[in-house]
């Protein structure tokens, strides 16, 4: 059983908002701080401001059952768990600055003896920066209890979820717990055990930050493997689909699927971390971030090699903008660059984007004059040329017949597998 009862989870997105219900859910008392209003507003409804399959019941439970209730403001608590983003920078590192943004937060309300855990992915050491962050803000505290004064107790739990099923796998996946002591981990391991099914594996935080940079990057080196495969065998006039299900049926082979790029807040991102913290020696890992940077603009050449032979008033659908199927979530999408390209590339040409998740074209593509968010269907009949950048299942459920004379460019092998 637990000693905590109070948790503050700090950043209400895609991992914070899930693990604050789930822990809600199971007997804690959880306030999600976030600084978006909007947010803070939905979650005190009960709503989820965005798509997670299941994560509208617990939300909803959890607060009807006064478990939880969100805020700008940090209170003071028990625990906190930091899920605050960490993109990186113009030169690949890591921009720790929301991280220090929900530190300036923390360090207020801390008493001593505190649990933070920070679960947003960062880079080897940016634990240790977050503990001497608010060291430095509360000069009183400690890491370890030096000199008498009252310590602070700091680990790092990466998520290790997929959206689309977070809500499962939050619960049945394995955990890795990296304290800066032990206690930190132990206390921790406590806390995850809530909820967790799956093997809480106790490590430090360097180890633990390092294992989820090293997990994504596993990832990310396999689809570059793909993606590359995409483009020679594109060159030879060979069907890749065909070529992949042919090459995995060799018992020790598992060659993963091509498709437009990689997108998401973590196999686009971490490897980039790993790279910045060894330059020297992370070449394979350089190489299939290249590789797979460079997949995007290798599709829009193959889209404006087909408009080619469009008629001057013909339009271009393109299904799909979220990173991956049946999500709504739009970061680091490789097809959002790809559909700009495109508008920007032929801007007599309209592009109507079917994106069945979203209400509104981001940003970037509203500035389009030439772009418009339309049904899937009457994207596909408007249209003289298809463009499949992701395999919603809506997309997956088109009839063939649909496409009948009309010029396709897949990258997911929705139709050409």
């Amino acid at each position: 059983m637990t000693t905590f009862q109070t948790i503050a989870v700090i950043g209400l997105g895609y991992i914070g908002l899930p693990t604050a219900a789930i822990l809600a859910t199971n007997g804690l008392d959880v306030i999600g701080v976030d600084v978006n209003q909007r947010t803070v507003d939905a979650v005190n409804d009960g709503r989820v401001p965005f798509v997670e399959p299941d994560l509208g019941v617990h939300v909803a439970g959890a607060v009807s059952q006064g478990r939880l209730k969100a805020t700008t403001g940090t209170p003071a608590a028990d625990a906190y768990i930091v899920a605050v983003p960490t993109p990186f920078k113009a030169d690949k590192g890591a921009d720790l600055s929301y991280i220090e943004a929900a530190a300036r937060g923390i360090a207020p309300v801390l008493q001593g003896g505190e649990l933070i855990i920070l679960e947003s992915t960062s880079p080897p050491g940016a634990t240790r920066h977050l503990g001497e962050y608010i060291v430095s803000l509360r000069p009183d505290l400690s890491l370890d209890g030096a000199n008498g004064k009252p310590a602070i107790l700091l680990a790092h739990c990466p998520e290790r979820v997929l959206p689309g099923r977070v809500m499962i796998e939050l619960v049945t996946n394995d955990r890795i717990v990296g304290g800066i002591t032990r206690r930190a981990a132990e206390l921790a391991k406590d806390l995850y055990s809530v909820f967790c099914q799956g093997e809480i594996l106790i490590t430090d935080d360097v180890t633990a930050e390092m294992a989820k940079l090293v997990e994504n990057s596993y990832r990310d080196v396999n689809i570059a493997f793909a993606n590359e495969l995409s483009v020679i065998s594109d060159r030879l006039g060979i069907n890749v689909w065909e070529l992949i299900r042919l090459a995995n049926h060799h018992p020790r082979v598992d060659i993963l699927q091509p498709g437009p790029g990689v997108g998401g807040h973590c196999i686009a991102v971490d490897p980039w971390f790993i790279v910045a913290a060894a330059p020297a020696e992370s070449r394979l890992i350089r190489t299939a971030r290249t590789v797979n940077d460079e997949k995007p603009s290798w599709v829009v050449q193959q889209v404006l090699e087909a408009s080619a032979k469009l008629a001057g008033d013909s339009e271009i659908a393109v299904l799909g903008l979220a990173f991956k199927a049946n999500i709504d979530d739009l970061r680091e999408s490789p097809a959002i660059d790809i559909a700009h390209a495109i508008a920007e590339a032929l801007p007599a040409t309209h592009i109507n984007v079917a994106e069945p998740h979203i209400e509104a074209l981001p940003e970037r593509l509203q500035r389009r004059d030439n772009v418009r968010l339309i049904a899937l269907e009457e994207a596909v009949g408007r249209s003289a040329l298809v463009v499949v950048l992701v395999d919603h299942d809506a997309v997956r459920a088109l009839p063939p017949e649909v496409l009948a004379g009309k010029l396709l460019v897949d990258t997911r092998g929705v139709f050409s597998a």
